[in-house]
């Protein structure tokens, strides 16, 4: 059920709002449209897939579903298992007619995706972070319209890289879809209307939560080389993932960002590893807080946590001086309150669609109508802010925004030729691997 009372008076402060769009996302809802209404006679868009796991796979999935022109035409990933899974599924929902991908435009191993890209008009770039700047590049050589996952990079580097490409994409007039979902999704489209409206006022502080029990691990296997396992393992080494305060918590930060117009001036926290401590768990840390400061002096916390027994929660939470906004996207639910605890809107999104389809059904509805949608500089920013955390998690101290921007460490290499190729984490003896450890760790 959809309540909604007093509805913002979009007359009460004389705020200008930037574009219609930001970052190519429209601030207004955008209706399901997965029966194609809007596209017109008998377009077809051939599409390339790029990361076979699930969050490739339901991209692909979503594509599909988003306009019956789209056609599965390539598909590439480091393990073949990965792709035979994607593809027999694929084929099961939507038959050979749709899902065109013979032997031939199958492509499997670390360079896969050179194979696959030129083949089609749209690419799904959903491998491990780390080779994302890498893909996105080859993508916009190949003049293709890109939809890629968050984050967008692991390090700075990678970051500086998807800013640049993205005038480039700009400039070749490329649709970027980055993968934040939560941008499509009405009660968080609501939740910026109305606070960048100045309905709870101006904002002093935020709150932002993903603590849960943790994601997969998944455990070496016989014969695996090392760059072989962290790749199959990726979540747990940080030039790929980049921690799940990267990976995962990037949501909010993104979403708390584009409440904010802006990214955050700097970061101060804490972190590290309690529980989960075996060397499964590769490199990453098991929780992290972090103190967000942003231009106008207000401040963001923003917790996030993988260890089981504790916690759970996900939400977002706004105070203003005259009101305060609680959010809870993974059940769509969103309330605003003034001082006195009275609700003026409220909105229970339990039954709308869900929102990794319509980003994709708005993704094929730009390119089918050629109009504008560039999120690649606004998905790096969220993943600069949440790098920023990281190197204050691990470091312990604090770090500005133009310190962490400064940062020249490479965590990706820049060639790995075959499986024998040394990664740029080793284990140690034992086989557990290097921790950063706060207070000693340099991250600059």
């Amino acid at each position: 059920m959809k309540t909604k009372t007093n509805h913002p008076d979009t007359d009460r402060r004389k705020f200008i709002k930037k574009s219609s769009l930001i970052a190519g996302t429209m601030l207004t809802y955008p209706l399901s449209v997965s029966s194609s209404a809007y596209v017109a006679g008998n377009d077809t868009l051939s599409i390339a897939l790029v990361g076979c796991g699930g969050r490739g796979t339901g991209a692909a999935s979503q594509v599909l579903s988003a306009h019956p022109g789209t056609q599965l035409v390539a598909m590439a990933d480091t393990f073949k298992s990965k792709l035979d899974d994607s593809l027999k599924h694929l084929l099961e929902k939507y038959g050979p007619e749709r899902v065109k991908v013979p032997v031939d435009h199958q492509f499997v191993g670390l360079d896969g995706y050179k194979e696959a890209i030129p083949l089609a008009d749209v690419v799904l770039l959903a491998t491990p972070p780390g080779f994302r700047p890498g893909h996105f590049e080859e993508a916009i050589k190949h003049s293709k319209h890109i939809f890629m996952e968050k984050p967008v990079a692991t390090d700075v580097p990678g970051v500086k890289k998807v800013m640049a490409l993205a005038k480039e994409a700009e400039k070749k007039n490329l649709k970027v879809l980055v993968g934040h979902h939560l941008r499509f999704q009405k009660s968080i489209i609501d939740s910026v209307n109305y606070l960048q409206e100045g309905k709870i006022g101006d904002i002093l502080a935020m709150n932002c939560y993903f603590n849960t029990a943790g994601v997969w691990v998944r455990q070496r296997q016989p014969g695996m080389t090392e760059l072989e396992y962290q790749v199959w393992n990726w979540y747990y080494f940080n030039w790929l993932c980049g921690d799940h305060i990267v990976e995962q918590h990037v949501h909010d930060l993104d979403y708390m960002n584009w409440i904010k117009q802006g990214h955050p001036v700097k970061a101060q926290g804490m972190g590290g590893r309690q529980v989960r401590t075996g060397k499964e768990y590769g490199q990453i840390f098991d929780h992290h807080y972090v103190e967000y400061e942003y231009p106008d002096g207000s401040i963001l916390n923003s917790q996030c946590r993988h260890i089981p027994g504790c916690w759970s929660n996900w939400s977002d939470r706004v105070w203003g001086t005259e009101g305060y906004m609680n959010s809870i996207p993974s059940r769509q639910l969103l309330t605003l309150q003034d001082r006195k605890g009275n609700t003026i809107y409220q909105y229970d999104g339990k039954d709308d669609p869900v929102a990794h389809q319509i980003e994709q059904d708005v993704f094929i509805r730009k390119i089918i109508h050629d109009e504008p949608m560039n999120q690649a500089e606004a998905g790096a920013l969220s993943t600069m802010t949440a790098i920023m955390g990281r190197m204050a998690t691990y470091s312990g101290q604090q770090i500005t925004w133009e310190e962490a921007m400064s940062s020249t460490e490479k965590l990706v290499p820049q060639n790995l030729s075959s499986w024998d190729s040394e990664p740029p984490v080793m284990p140690f003896e034992d086989g557990t691997y290097p921790i950063p450890v706060p207070g000693q760790t340099k991250v600059m």
